[in-house]
């Protein structure tokens, strides 16, 4: 017993406390067991193991941490995943969210079903849907939903009790559940492997160059934007030498062919060919080392002006005489039609002569440092408008008290909104990278070290009493059941692939270590692709059912 921290009701040893259990907690996270990491998890029983030893914090202070911290980690999620929200629901991506929500739809029937069972309160049971899928988002929500109820402190804890009693087995049941699957079909990763790796290759073919001489006597004359094909094809002509000449030239859409001009073409290999049968043959000049005032760069896009337009619109062509014939995207890279809308820290890069590209570097802004500075304001109206969405009730019949996003749901559904634009206003949504995960972590980790010190006073009498050993067994097959039943049905009826499968079932329970310890299986990061398809979507679909499950 430490008599300064238990007695203490100042804030700088509420800090000091905090600050001892998140160091206790990211020590204990690091610790292996099998190759298995509790990871940021640790921080919540170093948070319990605290409480039970007596060492309390101001009520109110912890309180106001443990809010915050869900916030400032629900909403970098969302900035983090927004721009390819839309995307994880087109194509794939859609079969792969209708298998995450059956997986979600499972684990809260399986929760139920055990709650009634071993006649649990629906705080718990909430609790427990929560830890048995690993979402500490989901324990946020279903403890807002309890407290817009006007529920006592000792029911807005049960679901802290649950959640920190059905975790552990959790993390070990989704890896035990991807290995049984491998067994129960006979996978060999190896082989599964290196087919999904050739499959990536043909779907995601890179960009290339050809050079192709005018032959077909029906262009001559014809402007460039005319052409049949060329925007089927999603192919960029960006440089022209006309016949007879040797200076090559930069090629815009009102640029006239004439036969016997070599022009040099942007695009897939595929789409490329497709091209060639149109204008004429390959040639075997190489117009990038053609004599002649053209060149290119690889430019940024940093002014506000130009966000949310689609590239036809910034009329570079028009105005500064230059050619866009890629957008670099993170890590993707794509041709730059005319239909393709910018985003904040886009790639372009720029065909024309020197003076041409140096105009259209300035107007397109090209402030490098930009990208390394956090838009606070853009970040607090965002949290601003979360709040204020989340405290929002919507009111439903079979419900006891109205169902609210809250602290959980409403930032996160604003920042993948907010990110996915872009911009709004004069505001532009833009977190790099380092800070976005610093911001996440030091947000899981104020909110498992606050619900920890909550709870953990009552902790290790609930887990060791009879009625603790029967959530630690129903936590145990809420997470296991549902992760065989989507997998058996996936593999078997549609015949998905175990680094899809993988990927799929990580995401689906949103849960790291599993997605490593697939990643480890198969040699690569080739899990990642279902994982992120899934993850925005689950998320939400789990916060939500967390606090259904509350209010039951």
């Amino acid at each position: 017993m430490l008599p300064v921290l238990a007695d203490a009701a100042s804030t700088a040893h509420d800090l000091l406390l905090l600050s001892a259990v998140a160091l206790a907690g990211i020590g204990l996270g690091h610790l292996s067991i099998g190759g298995v990491r509790l990871g940021v998890a640790g921080v919540l029983f170093a948070g319990l193991t605290a409480s039970h030893l007596g060492w309390l914090p101001n009520p109110e202070v912890i309180h106001f941490l443990k809010d915050f911290g869900l916030v400032l980690f629900v909403f970098a999620l969302g900035m983090q995943i927004g721009p390819g929200f839309m995307a994880s629901l087109r194509n794939d991506g859609l079969r792969l969210n209708l298998y995450a929500v059956a997986l979600v739809a499972g684990g809260a029937v399986a929760a139920l079903a055990a709650g009634r069972l071993l006649g649990m309160p629906s705080a718990a049971v909430a609790g427990l849907f929560a830890g048995a899928t690993t979402n500490t988002p989901a324990l946020g929500a279903a403890q807002q939903a309890l407290q817009s109820t006007g529920a006592d402190a000792a029911m807005t804890t049960l679901p802290a009790l649950a959640y920190a009693t059905a975790y552990p087995l959790a993390v070990v049941g989704i890896i035990l559940a991807l290995v049984l699957l491998r067994v129960l079909f006979r996978v060999d990763v190896t082989a599964e492997a290196d087919a999904f790796r050739k499959r990536q290759g043909e779907s995601a073919q890179p960009l290339e160059r050809m050079n192709l001489r005018v032959d077909n006597p029906n262009l001559q004359g014809l402007r460039l934007g005319k052409v049949p094909g060329i925007h089927e094809t999603a192919v960029i002509v960006s440089r022209i030498r006309h016949a007879g000449e040797e200076a090559v030239l930069p090629a815009t859409a009102d640029t006239v062919l004439q036969v016997g001009d070599v022009i040099m073409a942007v695009g897939t290999q595929e789409h490329l060919e497709q091209f060639r049968r149109i204008i004429g043959s390959r040639s075997e000049d190489n117009l990038m080392k053609a004599p002649g005032n053209v060149g290119y760069r690889r430019v940024i896009v940093t002014n506000r002006s130009m966000l949310g337009k689609a590239v036809g619109e910034l009329g570079l062509d028009h105005l500064h005489n230059v050619i866009v014939t890629r957008v670099s995207r993170g890590d993707q890279i794509f041709t730059a039609m005319p239909e393709v809308r910018l985003q904040f820290g886009d790639m372009l890069q720029i065909v024309g002569d020197e003076a041409s590209l140096a105009s259209a570097t300035a107007a397109l802004g090209n402030e490098v440092r930009q990208l390394q500075e956090t838009k606070f304001a853009a970040i607090f109206t965002g949290i601003l408008l979360g709040v204020y969405v989340g405290m929002h009730p919507f009111q439903f019949s079979f419900l006891p008290a109205p169902l609210r996003l809250g602290l959980a749901g409403g930032p996160l559904i604003v920042a993948i909104l907010m990110s996915h634009l872009g911009r709004v206003g004069p505001l532009v949504m833009h977190m790099p990278l380092n800070a976005n995960r610093a911001l996440r972590e030091l947000g899981m980790v104020l909110f498992l070290a606050s619900v920890g010190l909550l709870a953990g006073e009552h902790f290790v009498e609930t887990v060791l009493s009879r009625q603790g050993l029967g959530w630690l067994a129903a936590g145990f097959l809420v997470t296991l059941l549902p992760l065989l039943a989507v997998g058996v049905v996936a593999r078997r009826w549609h015949g998905m692939d175990y680094m899809t499968l993988c990927g799929l079932l990580s995401g689906g329970m949103t849960d790291p270590p599993a997605l490593a310890f697939a990643t480890t299986q198969a040699r690569g990061d080739y899990p990642a692709v279902a994982y992120a398809s899934v993850y925005p979507l689950t998320m939400l679909l789990r916060i939500v059912a967390a606090q259904l499950l509350a209010l039951l």
